[in-house]
């Protein structure tokens, strides 16, 4: 049998080259409007977001390496990806993320120490989306938020409050969720009804190459962007360290899901630079060389000599590296204040009312720790 050849390629949108030159390609035409309307001072905010992005990431690192912190996600080579999807997005808008998505909650209003918290293990629950830009809890378990992403935008729909052709008020949802993810049975069957119910929703893969220590080429012999189109719905695969093809094509989507024209899938081809947590060695299973390669696509790098061409001072971005510094510097003060949870946390809310078995568990526990040390005699 003679094996047939099959092309599962798909274009790149890409505005930025990886030397930082404004070169849009042929499938980035379409979208070249939407960042030629951005003022000076939006374009010199996602420089903003991703250096901060990056000093929180190495303050996270160093948290978790002083035992200060229980496990840190870090985002190190994914600035560009969440950045300008981030900023496509409306107030109005929900956002699911995944666990990695540490700039996208800071824009939406959210207290990065709220994320320390969490990996700290000083909060069982992170926070309140009605209080943070909408912005929803960080999900460990991969791909469920995108269920819960759909169901949300499922409700949008039911509700009446997408389509009616106001911008100003119509919804959206826009999910996070990376390579490994889309292996998972939830994350198809999140497609499933999407596509069926026509949701106003943008699914958001950043493919970073590795699902930990799996590589991309073993989970799929074919381009993430063909998920979508294969249940139906416009697939585009964008360069993930391009912030500026990132806002373009997600405002578009996000666009095109308000107005009542259902979901859409982005693939955003990017690299985790550093380790998928803390917990993990990349040297073990990738090579220095591939490091090195995606050390020269690196988004900031790119997008700083693009400003700069543009007439960007040197005194801006001093300015913005000083206050990253100070941003990561308060973060971490605020995160060495954090006050650690009291042995009944871990049993408050599981059940809505209280209820004997946690009572139970609680009164278990308690004459435990009491034989530790000897006080129960």
């Amino acid at each position: 049998m003679v094996a047939r050849e099959r092309d599962f390629t798909v274009p790149t949108v890409q505005l930025l080259t990886p030397e930082g030159q404004l070169r849009p390609s042929a499938e980035a035409e379409p979208y070249l409007h939407l960042v030629e309307a951005l003022d000076d001072a939006t374009l010199e905010q996602f420089y903003r977001d991703m250096v901060t992005s990056r000093r929180l990431d190495v303050a996270g690192a160093n948290l978790q390496r002083q035992g200060q912190l229980a496990l840190w996600v870090p985002s190190h080579g994914q600035e560009a990806a969440q950045v300008g999807s981030a900023r496509a997005s409306r107030p109005q808008d929900h956002l699911f993320p995944s666990y990695r998505e540490h700039i996208v909650g800071i824009i939406r209003g959210l207290d990065p120490v709220a994320i320390l918290s969490l990996l700290r293990g000083a909060t069982l629950g992170g926070w309140d989306p009605a209080q943070n830009g909408n912005f929803h809890l960080y999900t460990l378990v991969l791909a469920s938020q995108t269920l819960h992403a759909t169901g949300y935008a499922m409700g949008i729909q039911f509700d009446g409050a997408s389509g009616t052709g106001d911008p100003e008020t119509d919804a959206a949802v826009l999910v996070y969720y990376g390579d490994g993810s889309t292996s998972q049975g939830d994350a198809s069957e999140a497609l499933v009804f999407a596509a069926s119910y026509r949701t106003p929703q943008v699914f958001f893969v950043q493919n970073n190459q590795w699902a930990i220590s799996v590589p991309v080429s073993r989970q799929s012999p074919s381009p993430l962007a063909l998920r979508g189109t294969g249940f139906g719905m416009p697939s585009v695969q964008i360069d993930g360290n391009d912030v500026l093809a990132s806002y373009a094509v997600t405002r578009q989507s996000l666009e095109e899901a308000r107005a009542g024209e259902g979901p859409s899938f982005i693939e955003a081809v990017t690299y985790r630079m550093g380790a998928h947590t803390t917990a993990d060695d990349p040297t073990k299973y990738r090579t220095q060389d591939e490091v090195d390669l995606w050390t020269t696509r690196d988004p900031i790098t790119r997008y700083r000599t693009w400003l700069e061409g543009r007439g960007a001072s040197a005194a801006f971005f001093d300015e913005v590296d000083a206050e990253a510094q100070d941003f990561a510097a308060d973060v971490r003060r605020r995160a060495l204040e954090l006050p650690s949870p009291t042995r009944e946390t871990i049993f408050e809310h599981v059940y809505h009312e209280p209820h004997p078995l946690m009572a139970e568990q609680y009164a278990w526990l308690d004459r435990f720790e009491r034989s530790l040390d000897g006080s129960d005699a």
